[in-house]
């Protein structure tokens, strides 16, 4: 399809699986390093001593529990490696000519953001809220940070999804 001057070479309707899915990763990644790693906030089972399925209790201030948080932080970390690769799968699969092109396209990047914000939105609501197997930052004021969490989801995704809505993909540079 023709517009001003270049022909679009991606239908930006078919990056949008690619870029859900490659947010969804980048978004885990973002939270499992920033808030795992490096601000050490909570890890995948540091709530579960109060949680709502009856998981055991590793406490994350002795060697043993800390360790047994750090596994399931690195299968937590897997699962976001997958989906990245899925994504990057998907987008090669679906773009042929002109890579570079879509790799500067705002229809890419909105669709991750999109991604991100839906980690963060089923992520939020499973874990913190229904599971309660950890939260943001533990403490008197978790639901606050909880809910954040959950406020930025939608930011992302409503972000995302207008800084698609304006862009193309093609082959024109600008």
């Amino acid at each position: 399809m023709a517009s001003g001057g270049g022909a679009d070479l991606v239908a930006p309707r078919s990056l949008r699986a690619p870029g859900i899915v490659l947010g969804v990763g980048i978004g885990g990644f973002v939270d499992g390093i920033l808030l795992h790693q490096l601000l050490r906030w909570h890890h995948m089972l540091t709530s579960t001593d109060d949680d709502r399925i009856g998981v055991k209790y590793y406490d994350p201030n002795t060697v043993s529990g800390l360790e047994m948080n750090t596994v399931w932080d690195g299968v937590f970390h897997a699962v976001c490696w997958v989906a990245v690769v899925g994504g990057l799968g998907l987008l090669y699969s679906r773009v042929t000519q002109d890579r570079r092109a879509v790799w500067g396209s705002r229809v890419l990047w909105g669709w991750v953001l999109v991604g991100w914000g839906l980690f963060n939105l089923v992520e939020g609501v499973l874990d913190h809220h229904i599971l309660g197997i950890h939260h943001v930052r533990g403490g008197p004021h978790q639901v606050w940070w909880d809910v954040a969490f959950l406020v930025l989801g939608l930011v992302l995704v409503g972000v995302g999804y207008l800084v698609q809505r304006g862009g193309r993909v093609s082959g024109r540079r600008s």
